[in-house]
């Protein structure tokens, strides 16, 4: 019984390992993560554009992968550009970051949100948009600073939030950027920029 145990366990492995899709460029794209058909498991779909991996939302925009920590079933993709001059997000016209709920990622409990250049209406709910918060602080980058002087507010993406979108809209928000695990004192020079999304384990 037990060899025939260790034999299933070892075809496992191989039918995996052969699995793998090969490298995006100079990252490496773990199983169950699949850039093709061919590899990986269809259901964790990322795509290798110009040897550059993406991350492709519901609505179909593109949102570059920083790193994947396939241990921790965790990749991290780069917040979307804010134009230039405006407060403005480049996804804006999608409604910010959506997931397909019917797909295995979603958004950890890692991530600070900051909202940028917001409608009065967000003082209804329960974000932070004191003086203090994190938001004021990335008003003064060169990023930001097409939002400097708008209503901002900071949020930490946890559970009692949906776990498959970050929203933007006018008459709402118009900009976003996120931080992967910040600290309470973290200096700006040490934030990391990023969107955490999780994946459910491969059966």
């Amino acid at each position: 019984m037990v060899p025939a145990i260790v034999f299933l366990f070892i075809l496992v492995i191989q039918v995996s390992a052969s699995r793998v899709c090969p490298k995006c460029g100079k990252m490496k794209v773990p199983y169950p993560l699949s850039t093709d058909e061919n590899c990986g498991d269809p259901r964790y779909r990322i795509y290798c554009n110009n040897g550059v991996l993406e991350f492709m939302s519901a609505p179909g925009f593109y949102y570059k992968i920083l790193s994947i920590n396939p241990r921790a079933n965790k990749l991290v993709i780069i917040p979307p550009l804010i134009e230039e001059n405006t407060c403005y997000s480049s996804d804006l016209g999608l409604g910010g970051l959506l997931l397909d709920e019917n797909l295995p990622f979603n958004i950890s409990t890692r991530n600070t949100v900051m909202l940028f250049n917001c409608s009065d209406n967000i003082l209804l709910s329960p974000l932070n948009c004191s003086s203090s918060s994190f938001c004021r602080q990335f008003e003064d980058v060169r990023e930001g600073c097409g939002c400097k002087g708008t209503l901002c507010c900071h949020f930490l993406k946890d559970a009692s939030i949906t776990s498959h979108r970050i929203r933007v809209r006018l008459g709402g928000c118009t900009a976003y950027t996120s931080v992967v695990d910040k600290q309470p004192d973290d200096p700006i020079e040490l934030w990391n920029f990023g969107i955490e999304l999780q994946w459910l384990p491969s059966f």
